[in-house]
């Protein structure tokens, strides 16, 4: 994955950069961090940029299969990448320099996009129904540096654990579904939108159980780590009998603050303009309040704030 992204930024740098090291030249591409195959991100950053290629003009984008969300704010933070799709939460931490980021991260918004849910998968008759079930279980738990780890790791310290607790294989979304289905791990877990292909390609061939929190665990959740929310899956997306009650991230579309404010405007104003377009690309960006990027837990670029103080 390194090598790929040292071999995307060595192309960008030949083709010339006009706006520093952290900015794609026009007429050049730039890469949107993205996540694994398999989860959300990589399908909303094709989208994402399906909409920069048509709507700004003399830019395009390319997605980029990354580590994922923790990962990406460094992939900002090093030029590695223009732009990137993260969580609120991780997004948050990066800016303030807390949690996984030792040192803060000049990161900035260009607006909200789609939120993800965690996704808590184990097959029938492996015991697990709760998170304390988890105890000396093998769990699949997404790439190393992506969101999936840091919820994770909350969760289990709701419940007095830690990873030390569990066997944690660190695997795409897509190999951790297969891992499931093949009994290498017992429950897999998966921080994507719905529905991800991961679990939709699982299903196809394996009866699959949610695990679900209590309502005290859930409540308990949101007053720890105010940066998480509550959602119901609707039972027609993965065909369960009542609604899935799970924890839900918002994610962010974020950039350099080194990024011109003339690109970040260009950048929202492609996406956030033509919301239709973007829905008809991923139904996931029906989900998206576009006024929301107002009110984020880290500051937004300035040409982003811009373009969305007129569109209000």
């Amino acid at each position: 994955m390194k090598k790929f992204l040292k071999l995307a930024a060595m192309t960008a740098v030949t083709l010339g950069s006009a706006f520093g090291p952290h900015m794609a030249a026009a007429q050049d591409e730039m890469r949107i961090g993205t996540a694994s195959l398999g989860g959300a991100y990589y399908p909303m950053g094709q989208a994402l940029s399906n909409s920069i290629n048509e709507f700004a003009d003399g830019y395009t984008m390319v997605p980029i299969v990354t580590g994922g969300g923790a990962e990406n704010p460094r992939l900002i933070a090093s030029g590695e990448v223009e732009v990137a799709i993260a969580p609120a939460s991780l997004s948050y931490f990066a800016h303030q320099g807390k949690g996984p980021y030792p040192d803060a991260l000049d990161i900035r918004a260009i607006g909200t996009l789609h939120s993800s849910i965690l996704h808590m998968v184990t097959l029938p008759g492996s015991g697990i129904e709760s998170i304390e079930d988890l105890r000396g279980k093998r769990l699949a738990v997404g790439p190393a540096g992506g969101g999936t780890l840091n919820i994770l790791r909350d969760l289990l310290t709701l419940h007095d654990m830690t990873l030390d607790d569990i066997t944690p294989s660190f695997v795409s979304y897509s190999d951790g579904f297969s891992q499931l289905t093949d009994g290498a791990v017992d429950a897999s877990f998966a921080l994507a939108g719905f529905p991800t292909g991961a679990v939709i390609q699982a299903q196809a061939m394996n009866e699959l159980e949610f695990i679900e929190l209590s309502d005290d665990k859930m409540a308990e959740l949101l007053e720890t780590f105010p940066y998480y929310s509550q959602t119901d899956v609707p039972t027609d997306v993965y065909g369960t009998v009542d609604p899935i009650n799970v924890i839900a991230s918002a994610n962010l579309l974020i950039a350099s603050a080194d990024m011109s404010d003339e690109l970040a405007f260009t950048i929202a104003e492609a996406i956030y303009d033509h919301m239709d377009a973007l829905i008809a690309e991923s139904a996931l960006a029906a989900g998206i309040v576009p006024e929301n990027s107002l009110t984020l837990p880290i500051p937004l670029h300035p040409g982003a704030a811009t373009y969305f103080e007129g569109r209000n």
